[in-house]
């Protein structure tokens, strides 16, 4: 009778285990609920003599040392904001750019509380092939084990990380527009950093997944500080990605879809400085995103004005546009939609010059009436000063004459049709 319930026992878990497992490979799948750029990282001049030195190295880190030298003994916690909601998640981590192997000895995620603190009941460990540590090699992005966590839509995550051993100059990304807590020891599972410096860079952290339902999926919005969100106020959650992720989470019909920021400031589409050229980095920052169903790209103006400081450097219309084809032919071989947006005023800018707007405003008519997109966002319409349309409305420029202010990150989000989503936006 023992050995009948055992093989009865037996036959259940294993009914249970692979309804389990064609419910997940049928239905649902993995989508990026947020994402980072990384940049190419800088090696540092080299120190002066010491006969030349005038003051004592600091004993305390600083966001330029951590820049030269990177960590050492150190909890690294970094703040984000989910798009999509879901059940599951994974972390990944890159020294995408890095010079030595980088150790990850401990990693926690939990739901932010307010500043460094987290809500201690969220508190999960990851690990990395069922330990806690892992080793991250230059180039290569390492996904921590899969772990229940339900994450709500538009909600700030805690990620931490301990990093023990020296790192060399670290993968970053310089415009979090949150805070990042970085404190002396393994403090991955305390409640709160206090004494901690801060800085408002992400280092390591590359992306985060959620296990969504079948039909939800991924945008990607491609392109520089304007995207990445440059003058918006930290911690307003106001990058024009961020506010487009509450607008689809807000509407049942759209609640399913992410949305990840694939940003960085100064980024050029054909040269690379400011992170790798948008046509270099396209494979890794968005065909290989999880779920990606389409791509917003809107870069474009760092090329353009490049020629004030570089003219022999100075681009035209056509090959700005030779490469967005190519952006376009190759994220359409992977299935993605493009959506094209029009590059935003920026008259009175410090690079700007008459030859370049006549070259954003053919940019602008490529991308509005060649036809070559999926789909059209105006930003430029959306930002633009109708008495002076060369320029930023007034109540939109933080006084850079180049990047919208919070006000201005709002109206480039409402501007965008969400139907282009639900297939039911008109080309």
């Amino acid at each position: 009778m023992k050995l009948r319930y055992l093989i009865l026992f037996a036959v259940a878990a294993l009914a249970h285990s692979q309804t389990l497992a064609h419910s997940q490979t049928k239905g649902d799948h993995w989508v990026s609920t947020w994402t980072t750029a990384q940049n190419l990282v800088r090696t540092p001049p080299p120190a002066p003599p010491p006969q030349a030195q005038t003051q004592p190295a600091p004993t305390q880190p600083t966001p330029q040392s951590i820049a030269a030298r990177g960590f050492t003994n150190q909890t690294v916690r970094m703040m984000v904001r989910s798009s999509l909601a879901g059940h599951r998640i994974r972390v990944a981590f890159s020294d995408q750019f890095g010079g030595q192997p980088v150790t990850i000895a401990a990693a926690h995620i939990a739901l932010r509380a307010k500043d460094s603190a987290i809500v201690p009941q969220s508190d999960k460990t990851l690990l990395f092939d069922g330990k806690p540590s892992c080793t991250l090699r230059a180039g290569v992005v390492y996904y921590s084990d899969p772990i229940d966590f339900n994450v709500p839509a538009v909600t700030d995550l805690a990620v931490s990380i301990f990093l023990s051993d020296p790192t060399g100059p670290p993968t970053t990304h310089g415009t979090a527009l949150h805070t990042t807590y970085i404190k002396d020891g393994d403090s991955t599972a305390a409640e709160s950093l206090t004494d901690s410096m801060t800085t408002q860079s992400y280092y390591y952290l590359y992306a985060i997944d959620v296990l969504a339902s079948a039909d939800s999926a991924l945008i990607v919005t491609y392109g520089d500080s304007i995207t990445d969100g440059a003058r918006s106020e930290n911690e307003t959650n106001h990058s024009w990605p961020t506010l487009l992720a509450a607008r689809l989470a807000a509407k049942k019909e759209t609640a399913h879809i992410g949305v990840a920021n694939m940003g960085i400031g100064g980024n050029r589409v054909l040269r690379d400085g400011a992170g790798a050229s948008a046509l270099a980095r396209l494979d890794r920052d968005v065909l290989s995103q999880a779920g990606v169903k389409w791509l917003m790209l809107l870069e474009g103006i760092n090329d353009i004005g490049r020629e004030a400081s570089t003219p022999a450097e100075a681009v035209t219309a056509p090959e700005i546009i030779a490469a967005y084809k190519q952006i376009i032919d190759r994220a359409h071989a992977h299935g993605i939609q493009v959506i094209g947006c029009t590059l935003t005023p920026y008259g009175g800018a410090g690079y700007q010059r008459e030859t370049g707007e006549a070259v954003r405003s053919a940019i602008n008519a490529f991308i509005r009436t060649g036809g070559a997109f999926d789909a059209v966002v105006d930003f430029e319409a959306a930002t633009r000063d109708p008495n002076d349309p060369k320029r930023f409305r007034a109540d939109f420029d933080p006084g850079d004459h180049l990047h919208p202010n919070n006000a201005g990150y709002e109206a480039m989000a409402n501007s965008i049709d969400l139907g282009i989503f639900t297939g039911k936006h008109k080309k």
